[in-house]
């Protein structure tokens, strides 16, 4: 289960079967079939998955250019039904199996080509725990929590539970949640502090669970744990988007009320039920993709919150396919409305920030983001709120999003101030494995 769906054999495997499956369906029939038939499939072919490309995947909100080889098997097995339909008749059963085959086969690896290029599922073994719900590692239930919950000493490792939180102030129909408590929660109350907490939020197509399986941060925060004497921050990975096709950006309209559950009843239940800090210095959120961009707009609109940010490959402003569809997908033609959630705006509007930094985090291959992201840093260096622009080797996947939050993650510790850690100002470095480019952006 543990064979990787990015590259290795079983990819390639999978890429063969299909082929040769299909050449089994076409085979070698009559001269009819082969200087009339087929070369109509192939026109048909060829202007369905030209159709798929553009105005299909606008319609599902697909805005990035996908690979080639993507649309290439979606037309093999757009092709495989064709001669499926064609043939029916005339060919023999073995032969309307194969196409069934081949479709099938063609369609797999046409997913398996879009997962290659988001890298949402590394492994086999993730695919099948995500679509089973299987309980991430380390995940226990409340009740449980209870019982473990007044240790002389910290655990070895923070313990991740699932919770239903209330929309309270929301009305925001979120799915069930996760929180990552580190060891030092586990220790009696009267003997340690309030903790620090960091919202995760992760792509617009996902579930709260990304954080976890994707990027390795209840692995990241046990580390950080074990050099810290169980110290660490409380993690809680977020619902932003309700379900796995609601691209909300974080924002409030007519997709779901998404800020006011992120700044308002996930705050309130976390000091409520785990005993977190109120100080907003201790509240930060770090986000991939949409989650980046999130992480900057609601740190920089609501710092009575969150202080701190991680905007890894985010963008400029909240944004679905183009214009108007923000405007209209987001805010229901609101224009005030998306003023009211564009960063550049809301810092100009807001003024002088105190206490207020943050990380963007692009990759090489992400020139949008980059200039985004300098764009981002200078305005915010206006304002007084420091950040920094680190570049490094990637592209935008989880697998470039992962390392890089796990080399920031000890900066961010620093700022939520947790006992143990070394405090220094934000301007300290930064240091990226394969680091290509830092910029740093100092307040007004």
């Amino acid at each position: 289960m543990n064979v990787s769906l990015l590259g290795g054999w079983f990819p390639a495997m999978l890429d063969v079967l299909a082929a040769g499956a299909l050449i089994a369906a076409v085979g070698w029939r009559d001269h009819k079939w082969h200087w009339r038939m087929l070369p109509l499939i192939a026109g048909v072919t060829v202007l369905l998955t030209l159709l798929a490309a553009y105005p299909g995947s606008q319609a599902l909100g697909v805005t990035d250019p996908l690979p080639f080889s993507v649309w290439l098997w979606l037309g093999l097995a757009i092709a495989a039904l064709l001669v499926l339909a064609a043939g029916w008749r005339t060919a023999r059963w073995w032969r309307r199996g194969m196409a069934v085959v081949a479709a099938a086969l063609a369609a797999l690896v046409c997913a398996n080509g879009v997962n290659q290029f988001v890298g949402y599922y590394p492994t086999i073994d993730s695919a099948v725990s995500d679509w089973t719900n299987t309980p991430l590692a380390g995940q226990v239930s409340i009740a449980r929590l209870r019982h473990e919950a007044n240790a002389v000493k910290p655990p070895g490792v923070g313990k991740l539970v699932q919770v239903v939180i209330p929309a309270t102030y929301s009305h925001f129909k979120h799915r069930p949640e996760l929180v990552y408590l580190p060891p030092i929660w586990f220790v009696k109350a009267e003997h340690r502090h309030p903790l620090p907490v960091v919202e995760l939020i992760g792509g617009e197509r996902g579930g709260p669970g990304d954080w976890v399986r994707l990027g390795n941060a209840v692995q990241v925060s046990d580390q950080y744990a074990r050099l810290h004497h169980g110290y660490a921050p409380i993690l809680v990975f977020a619902d932003a988007t309700a379900r796995f096709t609601n691209d909300t950006e974080c924002v409030n309209g007519p997709r779901g009320n998404a800020t006011d559950h992120l700044d308002q009843d996930i705050p309130k239940y976390i000091q409520k039920t785990f005993g977190a800090s109120t100080d907003p210095a201790q509240w930060a959120v770090a986000g991939f993709s949409m989650g980046g961009t999130c992480a900057l707009d609601l740190v920089v609109e609501h710092p009575d919150v969150f202080r701190h940010f991680i905007d890894v490959s985010g963008d400029l402003a909240p944004y679905t396919s183009t214009p108007s569809a923000t405007l209209h997908d987001l805010y229901g033609g609101n224009v005030t409305l998306q003023h009211q959630n564009e960063p550049l705006l809301v810092m100009k509007a807001h003024g002088k920030y105190t206490g207020v930094n943050g990380l963007f985090l692009t990759s090489t291959q992400e020139h949008r983001h980059q200039r985004e992201a300098h764009e981002l840093s200078k305005a915010a260096a206006k304002v007084g709120i420091w950040s920094q622009v680190q570049i490094s080797p990637g592209t935008h996947v989880w697998q470039f999003a992962a390392p890089a939050f796990a080399t920031a993650y000890p900066w961010l510790a620093n700022q939520l101030a947790l006992p143990g850690s070394q405090q220094h100002h934000p301007t300290s470095q930064l240091a990226l494995p394969g680091h290509h480019e830092t910029r740093r952006t100092k307040p007004a």
